[in-house]
């Protein structure tokens, strides 16, 4: 052997930048929310912790929609279980009227301002609540946590996403989180445009947004075209990617039912989940076949869709968007508990690589903050 090699080199593990993902879906919010809290409520029982830091897992998170909210309470340091609490008393307020159909939808036509003024003023106050005055930049200097949420400005009629990460600079940092996810989850139809006062310019004009599902209702791209920007050259990427319990779509149409007026789509009301379904199933492809694409030229990207197994039949009658009856929510509830305990099997099967990746993700995480950062904030 020559005198010149290195003796016991020992190989360097590069942590990776872990992103996560988080759909819109209206109500169904309430899964997203209740699926984190049991399958982070697994690993805290199985470390004797009280409760894990979810937020603190990850270097991005992006969420649209009601995906914002949970994002932003991820990130703020609140359990889900008090997202979960927020869906279950605000909903039927933020939601006053169910359109199911077209004889709601007419009933909605001269009403719906009265509603969506109510669900309007209902939201803002729940989200307040539960974010404060908490802004990105509070996020991201007092938490470390980078966030993305994607809307669209009604001024340009384009896609705009707020964020603040290493590199975004400081255009939205004095955005307040509430704001930001009255603009993300500002459904037409469903709820009010969103009306936010400009930061950078409080005195003029407000500006006017509509909700980001319009174009990015799955944000995964988002999430990995910033995590690509703000990873180190060398280091591995882990994206994560949760739906909202999606309703497995599609219908046999005959050819004298093409001719479909504003009253067949309700008036709408019906475009709105056709349009959730096909993003939803064609960003999660382009990000399969873009990560598979980079990873193929020696960038290490991972990625996880949670859960991947079908929804049963027997949960269709409860996945409106605006769908706020208790028994809707009970079964969403249920429906996210059997999903996390399917997906904490996996994480138990040392031959489940995917499994392995979210062990070793909530086996990393630090115990839960005693108080929210929107709390800690009020308080200095």
């Amino acid at each position: 052997m020559g005198g010149n090699e290195p003796e016991n080199e020992v190989a360097v593990t590069i942590a990776p930048y872990r992103a996560l993902s988080l759909d819109g879906g209206g109500m169904r919010g309430i899964y997203t929310a209740a699926f984190l809290s049991r399958l982070s409520g697994h690993f805290a029982n199985g470390r004797g912790k009280g409760a894990l830091d979810l937020g603190k897992g990850f270097d991005l998170i992006a969420g649209t929609s009601t995906g914002a909210i949970v994002a932003s309470a991820l990130a703020n340091g609140n359990s889900m279980d008090e997202v979960v609490s927020l869906y279950r008393k605000h909903g039927a307020k933020i939601f006053p009227h169910r359109i199911a159909g077209k004889r709601s939808a007419l009933a909605r036509v001269s009403k719906g301002g009265k509603y969506v003024r109510e669900g309007d003023t209902a939201l803002r106050s729940a989200l307040a609540d539960v974010l404060g005055e908490v802004s990105l930049a509070d996020v991201y200097h007092k938490r470390g946590i980078s966030l993305a949420i994607p809307t669209v400005l009604m001024s340009e009629h384009r896609a705009l996403v707020f964020k603040k990460t290493p590199k975004s600079g400081s255009r939205d940092d004095k955005y307040p989180l509430v704001d930001i996810c009255m603009a993300s989850s500002a459904a037409p139809i469903y709820r009010s445009l969103a009306a936010v006062t400009d930061p950078n310019c409080p005195d003029g004009p407000k500006q006017i947004f509509a909700d980001g599902g319009l174009w990015a209702n799955n944000p995964i791209l988002v999430a990995l075209i910033d995590a690509l920007a703000n990873a180190a050259p060398d280091q591995p990427i882990e994206l994560f990617s949760l739906g909202t319990c999606p309703r497995p779509e599609g219908e046999h149409i005959s050819e004298d039912e093409v001719h479909r007026s504003m009253l067949d789509w309700s008036l709408g009301a019906d475009v709105g989940p056709l349009s959730i379904s096909a993003q939803e199933f064609a960003f999660d492809n382009m990000a399969r076949l873009l990560a598979g694409a980079l990873s193929d030229c020696g960038r290490s990207i991972r990625r996880i869709r949670f859960p991947n197994k079908p929804v049963p039949a027997s949960m269709m009658p409860f996945l409106a968007l605006d769908d706020t009856r208790p028994e809707a929510m009970d079964r969403l509830i249920a429906q996210a508990n059997t999903d996390a305990d399917l997906t904490k099997s996996a994480c138990d099967d040392p031959h489940n690589a995917e499994g392995q990746m979210i062990r070793r993700l909530f086996e990393g995480l630090e115990p839960a903050p005693e108080i929210p950062l929107s709390s800690l904030l009020a308080s200095n």
